[in-house]
This record gives C-alpha cells, structure tokens and sequence, in this order.
C-alpha cells in the first residue's frame, strides 16, 4: 500500500488549481464543473491526509504541503506532456535549457513563459529549478538565473531585478492584537524564513533600528520562499519578501505591506547568466531580450 499511486485524475485537476489559484479558472481548462474539481480535490487531500490548499473567500492558495507536492507534480505533468508531445509528433522545436530557482521560476518566470512561446512557438524552454552553482563549462546549460553580486566568473551577467526587501503578510493578520503600529511589534508575531535566505530579517530589523528588540532568527522555517508567500497567505505569519517577487500577490491584496520602509540590497540581486566562453546561439539571444523585457516592464509596473 506503500507505494500506491495516488488518484490519478485527482492529482490532474490539482496541477490545474495549484497552477492557476483558482478552481474556476482549472474548471474552465478541464471542461469540468467547478464542484468536480473541488471533489477531486478533497478526494486527494484525503488520500494525502492532509490539506493541500487554504480556501479563503473566492480564492485558494496552498498550504506548504501543497507547494512542496506542485513543485512535484507540475515537474512530472510537465514531462509527461513533452514526451506524449513528442511520440505523437516529432517536435521541429529548438529547445534552450535553462536552471532558475524554484521560487524564481514558480513567483516570477513560469506566469510569463506563455507569453514567450506564444512569440516563438519553435523554441522550447527547458527550464529546472537548483539551487546548485552553475558552471556553464560542465554542464549542459545555455542560461541561468541566479542571485548574487553579478561577479561570477566565465559568464555574462545582465540585471534582472532591483532587490528590495519588506515584511508581507496578509489582511487578516493585521487585524489581529496587538496590532503592527511599529517594527519593533513585529515581536509579537511569528517570523517566517526560508533556509535559502536566513539573513533577510536581519538585514530589515538592523535597517529599522529595531534589530536589538526583536530576535532575527525567531519564528518558522521553510523550504523556500515561496513556501515562505504561502505561509503568509494562509495568516501562519509575516514574511520578509523580495518584492519583486510577490508583485502580483501584493496587486491582488492576498498580501498586504504592514511597513513602508525597504532595504535595498543593491549590486546583489537576480542576474540572468549566459557562458562567456562560447557564442550565443540565435534561440538564447531570443530568450535573452525577452526576459530583460520582462523584466523591465515589471519595474515600470512597480
């Protein structure tokens, strides 16, 4: 029993509401009702024995859990689709391969790749998520996108993105006593952290002036940041955001700024990487002026 797979149709439409946030929306791609997808839902959060979304009103977000299985399970849907894709028809398609992180890839990148392939419908992104180096000249990689100073070597680096820093959390929780009056109330909640960011709230509490009032290092760790988002979704806490990367969940109000003030990490930011020792192919150069156009629309946008 062990090893049994799980509802496997269930496990479709919860790509499709992980995916999108929204049942609705995966009713609509699956040419289902809304009330199926809710049941194939609740069929795998009981095989899985625990929840996989946070149902709030007119809108779903997912638990950690839930995060942890779509990063998961949109890998796997994803390869299952390219190699039924390619056995059906042998794809003419160029492919590019490129390694972001996940949280980069799931917050910012994957929303926008549509838009990419519907310009250029005969290159393929083959896009994984590490947090490993990258070393263009062992491994096969055509582009990467790492945060760092900008200084890494036997690469070209181009600026993706200021990285500004402050608290999230949502509504909800600032409705709650205490009450977020100033940084240094910020104690009386619980701090949210990702592993791959330790040092984050120090960096905030130290700029506020706060930093010998509240413990740095208080409070849940997570995985990644965007466990970290969905936490604060789900009014677990309060998360230190990389702000260009919770955009759309700050346009939507499912988080909310308790604090105006930001720290500025300067040079140290997002970079996307291409090798420096071998031309740039035609495909790359294409994804390359693309995603630096991204990027720039999202800063005008802030």
């Amino acid at each position: 029993m062990k090893d049994k797979l799980p509802p496997l149709n269930a496990v479709r439409a919860f790509e499709a509401v992980a995916r999108h946030l929204s049942i609705t929306l995966a009713a609509d791609e699956l040419n289902v009702t809304p009330g199926a997808v809710s049941r194939q839902i609740r069929t795998l959060e009981e095989f899985m024995e625990q929840p996989l979304f946070t149902r709030g009103h007119r809108q779903v977000s997912l638990t950690p859990a839930g995060e942890q299985y779509f990063n998961a399970v949109a890998r796997l849907i994803e390869e299952l689709r390219t190699a039924t894709r390619h056995l059906k028809r042998p794809t003419k398609r160029r492919q590019i391969k490129v390694r972001a992180y996940t949280t980069f890839a799931m917050q910012w990148l994957i929303p926008r790749l549509a838009s990419f392939h519907l310009e250029n419908p005969k290159i393929e992104v083959l896009l994984t998520a590490s947090l490993d180096p990258v070393d263009f000249q062992k491994e096969d990689l055509d582009a990467a996108i790492r945060l760092g100073a900008g200084d890494w070597p036997n690469c070209i680096s181009y600026v993706l993105s200021d990285n500004l820093l402050a608290p999230v959390c949502s509504p909800a929780l600032l409705a709650t006593e205490p009450g977020l009056r100033s940084p240094a109330d910020i104690a009386e909640y619980t701090m949210l952290h990702s592993i791959a960011r330790p040092d984050d709230w120090a960096y905030w509490l130290e700029a506020t002036g706060v930093i010998g009032q509240v413990d740095a290092t208080a409070g849940m760790i997570y995985q990644s940041s965007s466990m970290v988002y969905a936490a604060a979704i789900g009014g677990q806490g309060i998360a230190m955001a990389q702000l260009f990367l919770v955009g759309k969940e700050l346009r939507e109000g499912t988080l909310v700024r308790p604090f105006e003030q930001t720290v500025d990490r300067g040079a140290y930011t997002y970079y996307l990487l291409t090798p420096k020792h071998r031309p740039e192919r035609e495909d790359v150069s294409i994804f390359r002026q693309w995603i630096l156009e991204q990027a720039r629309l999202t800063r005008v946008a802030e």
